[in-house]
């Protein structure tokens, strides 16, 4: 007599809330803090926040929403969820889970670095040029090509952002991401609130507030202004790539997810808001400190992060403050991304393998924290790291984003259905609004940004860096995560792992 295998509980948030701070917290990332402040001032200033405003709802919420729809409806993984859309669509999801393990295993770098400069905001480690001491000093910086060499000062942090990351995991939906958010959200919103608030006092920042915000109407006029409020909003909400597919199998059924999505949108907004604020404040005083003009000193990514805003430290009164306050916002606000790009990695795995929590913990990220170390504590770490970074959030995210669209709109033709589901329980109706945005709009607009990044692409190699190395660490990479897609979505499921949605909440657990 054969006995039933006993059903593995996925895990879910306790509440509504608890699911609204993860998502926040997989939404604010670093992009939120290093980038929108930047992309702003380089689109137009203030007029920027129209084409921003735009892009969130035309774009962003929709798209965001189509997520939440696809995961809360089919109750699974990404790829259990497409495959329950469609056998045929599986490899969509599966896909998705390759591009998670690309960024995570360089996130946790920037992380790492992140962990370092706040204890080097103490002592002001970097001296009078804190961009010899990033590249020279501290990574030991490669000028090109692969190496081996090790780099001693990011070995332990990287360590011990593995070692937390991977208990989190371990602990669950519930006890792990969802606790980790509600804590580390909240505290990220008093650390970045007190930096704002320190920078606003600063001499010089409201000469920095008045380049942020100064409008450049004829910006307006230029179709690259709005392609970059599309991409920032859709870089920034973390649509596209399996996660708020992920995080809304999580949540019951009769929670309101259409206004859960209208939170998340704006709130993520309103923390890149605060943080074009406290950047541009502390770039102001730069400025003055310096010399120079605001505009001299305007740098984003890891430009901003790991060299300007040390500069800024080293002029501004109580500057070990106004550092550890930056770096442990970067710390908290990476981390809580970090955890959910893994948890559609995890998810999947669990969904396709039957595993339980902890087993597929370690499955997933022991290996992902080997690849990570060896890599990314390298003198080559930080090209390879720009390389990829660049590659698989246009040709990897972009496009996807872009299939799962079409697949769902077109292919299986579910996003009507899709809209009565969410319109069900929730407080804004998705009407033929929403149908016609999620069907038509927003894929246009998405494959003109993927062109538009094609051409760039193309026509200027990215970077300087040789034609060999964007061709394996770039193009190389985002067509291993296709392949990887389809090559995963081969194998059959289990026969206990049942291939339409569960009616009910209870049937979640199997």
């Amino acid at each position: 007599m054969s006995q039933t295998r006993a059903p593995i509980d996925r895990g879910r948030f306790s509440n509504k809330t608890v699911f609204i701070m993860a998502a926040i917290g997989s939404a604010v990332g670093l992009g939120n803090i290093w980038r929108f402040p930047y992309v702003a001032y380089e689109g137009g200033g203030g007029a920027f926040i129209l084409p921003y405003l735009v892009a969130l709802l035309v774009a962003g919420i929709p798209l965001l929403l189509l997520d939440y729809a696809i995961g809360h409806s089919q109750r699974g993984s990404a790829p259990l969820s497409f495959a329950r859309l469609s056998r045929r669509l599986e490899f969509i999801g599966w896909w998705q889970v390759a591009i998670c393990v690309v960024i995570s295993v360089y996130y946790a770098a920037i992380l790492a670095w992140s962990v370092q400069y706040v204890g080097f905001s103490f002592t002001q480690a970097w001296g009078d040029d804190p961009e010899t001491f990033f590249f020279a000093d501290f990574l030991q910086a490669a000028e090109t090509g692969v190496t081996l060499d090790f780099v001693p000062a990011v070995l332990i942090p990287m360590v011990i952002i593995w070692a937390v990351a991977i208990a989190v995991m371990a602990l669950g939906v519930q006890k792990g991401i969802g606790a980790t958010a509600v804590i580390f959200i909240p505290v990220l919103l008093i650390a970045f609130g007190a930096l704002v608030v320190q920078a606003l006092t600063l001499p010089g920042a409201i000469d920095g507030l008045q380049t942020l915000f100064e409008p450049n109407w004829a910006a307006l006029l230029d179709p690259a202004v709005w392609a970059s409020a599309f991409g920032q909003i859709f870089f920034s909400l973390s649509v596209g790539f399996g996660i708020m597919i992920t995080y809304a199998s999580y949540v019951g059924r009769k929670i309101d997810m259409t206004g859960s999505g209208f939170v998340v949108g704006f709130a993520n907004s309103g923390f890149e808001l605060l943080a074009g604020i406290g950047v541009f404040a502390a770039l102001g005083f730069l400025a003055q400190a310096s010399g120079a003009a605001v505009a001299d000193v305007v740098a984003g990514g890891i430009g901003l992060a790991f060299i300007a805003f040390p500069a800024i430290i080293s002029e501004a009164p109580f500057g070990a403050l106004l550092g550890v306050l930056f770096f442990v916002s970067l710390v908290l606000a990476g981390f809580t991304s970090l955890v959910s790009i893994l948890e559609v990695v995890i998810s999947a795995v669990r969904d396709k393998l039957e595993m339980s929590r902890i087993a597929a913990t370690l499955a997933v990220t022991v290996p992902m924290a080997a690849i990570s170390i060896l890599l990314f504590t390298t003198t080559s770490g930080i090209l390879v790291l720009d390389i990829a970074d660049y590659f698989i959030n246009r040709f990897g995210i972009l496009l996807v984003a872009l299939v799962a669209m079409l697949a769902v709109a077109w292919a299986v033709r579910r996003v009507p259905w899709f809209a009565d589901h969410m319109s069900r329980y929730g407080s804004v109706r998705l009407g033929r609004w929403w149908v016609v945005l999620v069907t038509f709009v927003t894929p246009v607009l998405l494959a003109i940004m993927l062109v538009l990044e094609l051409v760039t692409a193309i026509g200027e190699p990215y970077g300087g860096f040789p034609a060999w190395m964007l061709g394996v660490f770039g193009w190389g990479v985002a067509g291993a995560a296709l392949v990887a897609g389809i090559l995963l979505s081969i194998p059959k499921w289990k026969a206990t792992t049942p291939l339409e949605a569960p009616e009910h909440d209870e049937e979640v657990i199997r």
